[in-house]
C-alpha cells in the first residue's frame, strides 16, 4: 500500500513573511508539496516571540515553517546574484506564494509578469491578510 500525499511532486517557492502566506504554504507542505521558503537575512520579524522552551527559536517558526526547506537571500542587493538564483529556481517550481505590500514584488523583480516570462506555467498566489492598501 502506497502512502503518498496528494501534493507530492508539486514544488512551491514561498516568499511569505507574516502569517497568511506561511500558513498557506505550511498546509501545502503538510499535503506533500516541496516548499522552499525564501527568507530575507536579518528580517526583524523572521523569528518572532514567543520563544520555544527558553531558546531563541520562535514558536511561530516551529509551527508554520515545518516541512519546508529554507534559503536566505537578500533580494534588495541586486549585485549579489540573489535574483539570478530565484530565476533558476523559478524554472523548476509550479507555484509561487508571496505576501508583500503592493508594489514590492515589482521592485524586487519577483512579480508575476517577470517570473511568468521565465516559467509561463507557474501559479502565482499573492496573499494578504490585511487588504491591498
Amino acid at each position: 500500500m502506497s502512502t503518498s500525499l496528494p501534493l507530492e511532486g508539486i514544488r512551491v517557492l514561498d516568499f511569505g513573511r507574516m502569517l497568511p502566506a506561511p500558513y498557506c504554504t505550511m498546509i501545502l507542505a503538510d499535503l506533500g508539496a516541496e516548499v522552499i521558503r525564501v527568507e530575507a537575512p536579518g528580517f526583524i520579524f523572521g523569528n518572532p516571540p514567543p520563544f520555544y522552551e527558553n531558546t531563541s527559536v520562535g514558536a511561530f517558526n516551529n509551527i508554520l515553517m515545518r516541512n519546508k526547506k529554507s534559503l536566505a537571500l537578500n533580494l534588495k542587493k541586486k549585485e549579489k546574484g540573489a535574483l539570478e538564483i530565484i530565476h533558476k529556481l523559478i524554472q523548476t517550481v509550479d507555484i509561487v506564494v508571496e505576501g508583500f505590500r503592493p508594489g514590492v514584488t515589482k521592485k524586487l523583480g519577483i512579480d508575476y509578469e517577470s517570473l511568468s516570462k521565465i516559467n509561463p506555467s507557474i501559479v502565482y498566489c499573492s496573499i494578504t491578510g490585511y487588504g491591498q492598501f
